[in-house]
Parts: structure tokens; C-alpha cells; sequence
């Protein structure tokens, strides 16, 4: 026979994973959308494409991505 108590949890457990789920990719989508990923993105390829060269520091990095941005500004709204 099964406690009343276990039965009870077990709609909520699967409703708070549900929820962590969605709260992780909420996380995962605004730092993907801000950019906070964009540099371990960045050296992860440069290994997987070219493993004999060193990757740029974060800071040269990022200065040649906003230098690049500036040079073509596309669809930013300023």
C-alpha cells in the first residue's frame, strides 16, 4: 500500500523539476542573448578548427568583437 504523503509529493517533485528546467533555460537563453557565453564559444571553435594556434586572451577578444561592431553596426539601435 502506498503512504498518502509519497503519493502527494510525487505531483509536486515532477512540478519543481519542471520548474528548475524551465528556469535553466530561461538562464541559458538570456546569457546566450547577452553574450556572456560568446568568448568560451569563441575558444572552443578556435581549438576545434585550428589546434596549433593560440586563441585571443578574453580582453583581445572583446575588443575586436566591439571594435567590429562599430565598423558595422547592422541592426543595433545605437
Amino acid at each position: 500500500m502506498t503512504n498518502r504523503t509519497d503519493a502527494a509529493t510525487t505531483p509536486l517533485r515532477a512540478l519543481l523539476s519542471a520548474a528548475a528546467r524551465v528556469g535553466r533555460g530561461i538562464r541559458w537563453y538570456m546569457t546566450t542573448l547577452m553574450g556572456d557565453t560568446a568568448y568560451a564559444t569563441y575558444v572552443a571553435h578556435h581549438r576545434r578548427q585550428h589546434p596549433d594556434e593560440e586563441p585571443l586572451t578574453e580582453r583581445q577578444f572583446w575588443r575586436q568583437r566591439m571594435d567590429d561592431q562599430d565598423r558595422n553596426p547592422g541592426a543595433r539601435c545605437c
